[in-house]
């Protein structure tokens, strides 16, 4: 069996301190979204695109990201454990350069609501 250096320990240690940390500061928030008649389809293609999913990387742990639609397809909601607030204020507002055009074409208007459990 190969023992471990001291300084592969102290790397481990400091990976796991950080994740850690990380959990921490996420915060589990709901977004609801109305979308643009008949853009549901856009949307949900920039959201599992590459580029959206990089973005939403930035935001928030995909992994636990929790997703529904309206029947008729003119809303979304998302749980999302989110831990840059700041990166998520910026997708949905219009100031990430990257999600501002979708957002342009497909979004009326959004809502947030930070969840706390009880």
């Amino acid at each position: 069996m190969r023992r471990k250096t001291a300084g592969k320990d102290i790397e481990e240690f400091i990976i796991l301190a950080l994740l850690i940390i990380n959990q921490l500061k996420m915060k589990d928030i709901l977004v609801v979204a109305k979308l643009k008649e008949g853009k549901f389809e856009k949307f949900m293609g920039f959201m599992q695109s590459e580029e959206g999913m990089n973005e939403r990387r930035k935001i928030a742990d995909l992994t636990k990201t929790l997703g529904t639609v309206s029947p008729d397809k003119s809303a979304v909601m998302f749980k999302i454990a989110v831990h840059d607030e700041d990166a998520m204020n910026s997708f949905l507002d219009g100031s990430n350069p990257v999600s501002k055009p979708i957002f342009d074409e497909v979004m009326i208007s959004y809502e947030f609501f930070e969840l706390k459990k009880i």
